[in-house]
């Protein structure tokens, strides 16, 4: 009394068929990665270096969302793109900074780094101070 093992029988046709699968598989992942690549290209094409803020940055700060704060909507073009110069107190995250905000603004001082751009100080020799008004004979 004991078992009768079956015997293995080789199917032809479904290993021929599992190995045209595995090469449709292989196939259709370097169809994959190739796609991949060319879409990494066409986004990469216009992309820039990010910029890398440290705590006690000089940054500006973006006026696009600020101007109900600073003036009239009659005047808004004529309203400065960037305001500052405001440090960097602390860094969240890679997009994401912390700023030292005067009171006046009424905004979160967290902000997003698309809101900010670094601050570059004027070039030496470059005229720092306001000119003089002009005083004109007979005129107070």
């Amino acid at each position: 009394m004991g078992f009768e093992l079956k015997k293995k029988r080789r199917f032809k046709e479904a290993e021929k068929f599992a190995k045209r699968m595995e090469e449709v598989q292989g196939e259709a992942k370097a169809a994959l990665v190739k796609a991949q690549e060319e879409m990494r290209q066409y986004v990469d094409r216009k992309r820039g270096e990010a910029v890398e803020y440290k705590v006690r940055d000089l940054v500006l700060l973006s006026t696009r969302d600020l101007k109900w704060q600073i003036v009239s909507r009659s005047l808004e073009k004529l309203v400065e793109r960037f305001v500052g110069p405001y440090k960097i107190k602390a860094i969240i995250s890679s997009n994401v900074v912390e700023l030292e905000l005067p009171t006046t603004v009424k905004i979160h001082l967290v902000v997003n780094v698309s809101r900010i751009k670094q601050y570059v100080d004027q070039v030496d020799g470059q005229r720092k101070e306001a000119p003089q008004p002009v005083i004109v004979e007979g005129e107070c």
